[in-house]
């Protein structure tokens, strides 16, 4: 079973868990700035590398995935959020995942 922990073994902060449920919401989201993002993958233990341009590469529970930071602005578009809610899922890291954890965690 998939254990949503941060670095240090406690459980996820509310506001990443407010984030990870604002990414997967529809309608997408707009509002969402990069750094929140970035936050919440170090903080789920996601190995993060930038590669050329503003592409990153990312290996969270063993998936690796190239995620594209914004380019004009610090808030992500909505495709870019389609784009990390897939890579987030293929990782198996979704809100009703986490809740499932949340309550049959001791």
């Amino acid at each position: 079973m998939l254990e949503v922990y941060d670095q240090s073994g406690a459980g996820m902060s509310h506001k990443h868990e407010h984030l990870l449920n604002t990414l997967f919401q529809d309608p997408v989201s707009g509002n969402v700035h990069w750094r929140e993002i970035e936050s919440l993958l170090i903080h789920l233990g996601a190995e993060v590398e930038p590669l050329s341009g503003a592409r990153i590469k990312v290996v969270l529970n063993k998936v690796e995935g190239i995620l594209h930071r914004p380019h004009h602005s610090s808030v992500c578009g909505r495709q870019e959020i389609k784009h990390i809610r897939e890579y987030l899922a293929s990782a198996r890291v979704t809100p009703s995942l986490y809740e499932e954890t949340k309550h049959s965690s001791p």
